[in-house]
């Protein structure tokens, strides 16, 4: 079973390839990836800040409530996951398209 870090890898990768592949000056290129680069990192900052406070909030609550907190904290984990992961899909559909668009023309 492939792990979400690995997905997540891959999808920043192939992201990368199809910006850096697509028929486009140089400096443009560079704006998109800069760009695109900026987006996922921001996103991905996001959500990481926000699970790093309910942590933070949960371990200050005690050991029992720590306890029960962090089943929260695992289940909160794992959608923000997902959600980086559908936001990093959207963007690589994006890019497939763009460079689907190139190769017709």
């Amino acid at each position: 079973m492939i792990s979400k870090g690995t997905l997540i890898l891959g999808t920043l990768i192939g992201a990368g390839l199809g910006v850096l592949l697509a028929p486009d000056k140089g400096k443009i290129t560079r704006d998109k990836l800069k760009k695109e680069g900026g987006n996922i990192k921001d996103k991905i900052t996001e959500d990481f800040t926000e699970v790093t406070e309910d942590l933070s909030k949960a371990a200050a609550s005690g050991k029992d409530k720590f306890k029960e907190d962090l089943k929260g904290f695992a289940k909160k984990a794992s959608y923000k996951t997902e959600d980086a992961i559908t936001f990093l899909e959207k963007q690589l559909a994006i890019l497939k398209e763009k460079n689907r668009n190139l190769q017709h023309n």
